[in-house]
């Protein structure tokens, strides 16, 4: 029997957030509850629903020949059909070693003097009593390091501009819901659409800096001019122009919203958490000497974002479809099932993590990430696992040490907020208010 779900419920969430309907996180855990997979209908579309996180490692690692991308992921492409997020996955695997060398470990490390400027540079327009918007902050550092670090040798006024059309794409982006009428309202033709905008007005000055780009060398050997060179064994450009800024949109678009997310949260808990705000200084003091490590045994820095990634994972639910007929925790599965599973209930399985929704970076002292299979995702596993991983923990690293730095943020009396799983899943209206260290 196929349970239907109606996706306007409340959330689980901290105290002091005002809960609205949103997508329905207490009634799956009522409805898998002593489930490992359940048939469901999840906003009108019929899906596999996974709690298991043996069999979601079987889906995304050994078995994933076996797998496509579902539904869910469908909702992406209105962002890019072409490189990574094609439907042909030679091209996809193409476009991510293309991507590869500006992302890995042996690199990312050259982007942290940048880094540091430009989180430096943009906290400095804040003021002691300044009520901050983190996630419209956090949108526009991440984006700034997003262009200042992968988009090179452009004039400075360019590349500013470029990171704010980015972070208004980011901003709209977060927002964006998946669910429920509201996701059904903002797709009617005709209705306003402020993401669409956004993405225009990013794309348009992308695609003016592809047509006259610059003489710098930093250019020639940047992301972009790899994209418009790539060429087949025949020597033809295989990407366009227009598909060029599609790329690159998608790609810029997705590193930078789950980073302001998870961000988001992590000041969110220093807000509240004084014991843990005295702890991550400290570290992240010792850190900065010269200790840096991303051994979650030895570093309180690592272990605290680890928590805030396991508590509010950034990509909240994934999908997938089957290819061919499937046997998944002894059921048969037919080929064209869509597959789902959510990060945000594998990351509070009480059978993983003992006490769940208790904020803990000390728990990952004890657990041993080899044995809890896929109980922890929050980059995704597998071949489809995000590319940009070493990328993103030096950022959120950044960005924490030079904020803490800088300032210290405290929560405004009465002014409520609520966890919001759209696009990502971020805090809505989240205000802080910036007081010097």
């Amino acid at each position: 029997m196929t349970s239907r779900v109606n996706p306007a419920t409340l959330v689980p969430g901290d105290p002091g957030e005002r809960d609205r309907p949103v997508f329905q996180f207490s009634r799956m855990e009522s409805l898998l509850r002593g489930h490992r997979l359940r048939r469901l209908t999840v906003d009108g579309v019929d899906a596999v629903f996974v709690r298991d996180p043996v069999l979601v490692r079987r889906i995304l690692v050994s078995e994933s020949k076996n797998y496509g991308k579902g539904e869910l992921f469908r909702k992406a492409r209105n962002l890019s059909r072409v490189g990574m997020l094609s439907e042909d996955e030679t091209m996809h695997r193409h476009y991510r070693r293309l991507v590869n060398p500006y992302l890995r470990s042996s690199k990312v490390g050259d982007y942290l003097p940048t880094m540091r400027h430009i989180v430096r540079d943009m906290v400095s327009s804040w003021r002691p009593g300044d009520t901050v918007d983190v996630q419209s902050e956090m949108c526009r550092i991440a984006c700034a390091i997003a262009v200042g670090t992968l988009i090179v040798g452009l004039p400075a006024d360019t590349t500013k501009e470029l990171g704010e059309r980015l972070a208004r794409l980011a901003g709209e982006m977060i927002r964006k819901p998946l669910y429920g009428k509201a996701a059904h309202r903002t797709a009617r033709p005709g209705a306003p659409n402020r993401l669409s905008r956004a993405r225009k007005e990013f794309r348009d000055l992308l695609r003016e800096c592809i047509a006259d780009p610059p003489e710098a060398p930093a250019w020639t050997n940047g992301y972009l001019s790899t994209l418009l060179t790539d060429s087949d064994e025949q020597g033809n450009r295989v990407l366009t122009p227009d598909e060029v800024c599609e790329e690159a949109v998608m790609m810029l678009t997705s590193a930078t919203v789950t980073t302001a997310s998870v961000m988001s949260w992590a000041l969110h808990v220093l807000s509240r958490n004084p014991l843990a705000e005295e702890r991550l200084l400290k570290d992240l003091t010792e850190r900065r000497g010269g200790g840096a490590t991303h051994d979650h045994t030895s570093s309180y820095t690592v272990r605290f974002l680890m928590e805030i990634m396991r508590l509010y994972p950034p990509v909240w639910i994934s999908c997938r479809k089957t290819l061919a007929e499937v046997e998944l925790g002894d059921q048969a599965i037919p080929a064209g099932t869509n597959v789902v599973f959510s990060s945000y209930l594998l990351h509070r399985d009480n059978q993983s993590y003992p006490n769940p929704h208790q904020f803990d970076p000390d728990r990952w002292l004890s657990v041993q990430l080899g044995k809890i299979e896929a109980a922890y995702i929050p980059f995704g596993i597998g071949s489809k696992g995000c590319i940009g991983e070493p990328f993103a923990w030096l950022e959120l690293e950044v960005i924490l040490d030079v904020v803490t730095q800088e300032w210290k943020l405290n929560s405004v009396p009465d002014r409520q907020f609520r966890t919001a799983p759209e696009t990502t899943l971020h805090p809505r209206r989240l205000h802080l208010v910036s007081q010097p260290r």
